[in-house]
């Protein structure tokens, strides 16, 4: 159930090795780091929602997608490396990821959701999977530091607002 482990004052780290996450640790206001096992497939619904405290995660190769707010407003995280394993990530995944300054996509995610990085204002530069075909509403609209983006011609779709609110955009490479 979502927020299961919230109010769990004293957990700071947790490892996990079962199949998929969904809002358990919603809301933990102490978890600080978080490794997921060889057995984990999905990182589901608002799994690690509004955990400010986060700072690091290892995502296994098994995992396959990160659902529809899995990091949301996940502050203190600063950087992830998503595996190629990887082939969706839900909308508003990353939303309001404020600290996070780099990440690294894999290559057989084929659209960046609705809003996925909404918010990300410390977010620099991103690069676009070749694999990616849609960059679909707000996707990274109000990432405030963002100064470049490489978009391969790959990219068929781009929706409302996909950039919005990023006026330090100064370098856009589209292939």
């Amino acid at each position: 159930y979502s927020g299961a482990f919230n109010g769990c004052y004293n957990l700071t780290n947790i490892s996990l090795n079962c199949n998929n996450i969904s809002g358990w640790f919603s809301g933990n206001k102490t978890i600080k780091n978080v490794f997921l096992g060889d057995s984990v497939i999905s990182i589901g619904y608002s799994a690690f929602k509004d955990c400010t405290s986060l700072t690091s995660i290892e995502i296994s190769n098994s995992v396959t997608s990160i659902g529809s707010s899995a990091f949301w407003n996940c502050s203190s995280l600063t950087s992830i490396e998503i595996p190629n394993s990887v082939t969706s990530i839900g909308s508003r995944a990353f939303q309001g990821c404020s600290g996070l300054t780099s990440i690294v996509l894999p290559n057989n995610v084929t659209s960046i959701e609705d809003f996925a990085f909404l918010g990300c204002s410390s977010l620099t530069s991103i690069k676009i999977p070749n694999n990616v075909t849609s960059i679909r509403e707000g996707a990274f609209a109000d990432c405030t530091s963002l100064t470049s983006i490489e978009i391969p011609n790959s990219v068929t779709h781009f929706y409302s607002g996909a950039f919005n609110g990023c006026y330090n955009l100064t370098n856009i490479s589209l292939n």
